[in-house]
C-alpha cells in the first residue's frame, strides 16, 4: 500500500489526530483517482466523517500551508489546546526575539551557541518550552535563510545548521498563573552591530515580557528598555543629555516617517542610554545617515521585527 492511501486511511479513521503536517501537505498532491476513490468510499456509506472532523482537516490544512502551529502532529511536540491558548502571546514573543537577536548580529551570519533563560515561578515539570524553543528557532533561522521553520523541522534545522541551543529555567517569585516571567536570548561568540547590545559577558543579549498579552521588549545588553515588539524598530546609544529625542524626532519627521513609540533606558542621569523609536515606515538609506551623524549618537541600528 502506497503512502498516499496509508495518510488516506489515517484521515478517516482518526481525523487529524495521527497526521503528521508533512501528511497533511501530501495529501493535497493526491492523484484524481485517490479522491475519486475517497468519494466513492463516502457515497457508499463505508465511512462517516462528521463536520467537526472536516473543519478539523481544513484549519490543519491551512495552517500548515502557513507555517502555523500543529497541536496534533504526530513528530511535534503534542501541545495542548488549553497550554497553546495560556503560551500564545509567548510564542510571539519567542519569536521576535529571536528575530531580534539575529539582526543585532554582524553579518547575520556565525551564531552557533544560543543561550534561552525562562524566568517563572512555576515548577519547570510544568512549564513546557520545546514550542518556544522552536519559535526562538523560527525567529532566528528565517530571517538568515530561505528555510522555511515550524514546530515540526525546528530541532532538526538547527541540529543542520551546527546551533547548540541550551536552555535555563530560573525560579522568580511571582504569580505562578502567569507562564512566564521572562524570556532572555544570549548568543555567543559573535560580533554585533550594535555594541550597546552585548552584555558583560560578551554575549549578544536580548530579554522579553509578555505585559497585558502584548510582547514587549525588556533589556537589550545592560539597557533596561520598554518596547513594543512591532513594526520597525530604531536603537540608539547616545549621550543621555538635553534634544536628542528632539533632534532625532525632527530627522525623522522632515522625512514623513511617522513615530508610533519613543522609550529611553539609561545606565545614569548625564551617562550612557538607549533611545528605542518605533517607526511605521521604514527610513532611507539617507535619514539613517543623518541620524547616525547627531553629534550625541555614538551607534545606532535599524531592526524589522
Amino acid at each position: 500500500m502506497g503512502t498516499e492511501w496509508f495518510q488516506l486511511l489515517r484521515f478517516f479513521r482518526f481525523g487529524t489526530k495521527r497526521l503528521t503536517n508533512a501528511g497533511i501537505l501530501n495529501m493535497l498532491d493526491f492523484g484524481p483517482k485517490v479522491w475519486h476513490k475517497c468519494w466513492e468510499m463516502m457515497e457508499n456509506g463505508r465511512f462517516l466523517i462528521l463536520e467537526g472532523v472536516a473543519v478539523e482537516i481544513a484549519e490543519a490544512v491551512i495552517g500548515a500551508l502557513n507555517g502555523e502551529l500543529a497541536a496534533t502532529a504526530v513528530n511535534a511536540p503534542m501541545v495542548p489546546a488549553e497550554v497553546l491558548s495560556e503560551l500564545a502571546p509567548y510564542v510571539i514573543l519567542a519569536e521576535k526575539l529571536g528575530r531580534l537577536a539575529v539582526q543585532l548580529v554582524a553579518g547575520g551570519t556565525g551564531i552557533k551557541g544560543i543561550k534561552v533563560v525562562y524566568t517563572s515561578a512555576r515548577d519547570p515539570d510544568d512549564l513546557d518550552t520545546r514550542i518556544l524553543r522552536a519559535m526562538i528557532t523560527k525567529g532566528i533561522i528565517e530571517p538568515i535563510s530561505s528555510v522555511f521553520v515550524n514546530i515540526v523541522n525546528a530541532d532538526y534545522t538547527a541540529k543542520q545548521r551546527g546551533l547548540r541551543i541550551s536552555e535555563e529555567r530560573i525560579f522568580r517569585d511571582t504569580s505562578p498563573e502567569i507562564p512566564l516571567d521572562s524570556i532572555q536570548i544570549h548568543l555567543s561568540n559573535v560580533e554585533s552591530k550594535f555594541a550597546s547590545a552585548l552584555s558583560d559577558a560578551g554575549d549578544i543579549t536580548v530579554e522579553g515580557r509578555v505585559k497585558d498579552g502584548i510582547p514587549r521588549l525588556t533589556l537589550v545588553g545592560s539597557f533596561s528598555v520598554d518596547v513594543s515588539l512591532e513594526g520597525n524598530v530604531i536603537l540608539c546609544r547616545n549621550i543621555d543629555q538635553p534634544g536628542n529625542i528632539g533632534r532625532v524626532g525632527r530627522i525623522l519627521g522632515e522625512q514623513n516617517v511617522n513615530i508610533s513609540f519613543m522609550n529611553v533606558g539609561r545606565t545614569a542621569p548625564r551617562k550612557q542610554a538607549i533611545m528605542a523609536i518605533g517607526v511605521d515606515e521604514e527610513p532611507n538609506k539617507e535619514t539613517l545617515k543623518k541620524i547616525g551623524e547627531t553629534s550625541a549618537i555614538e551607534e545606532f541600528v535599524f531592526l524589522k521585527l
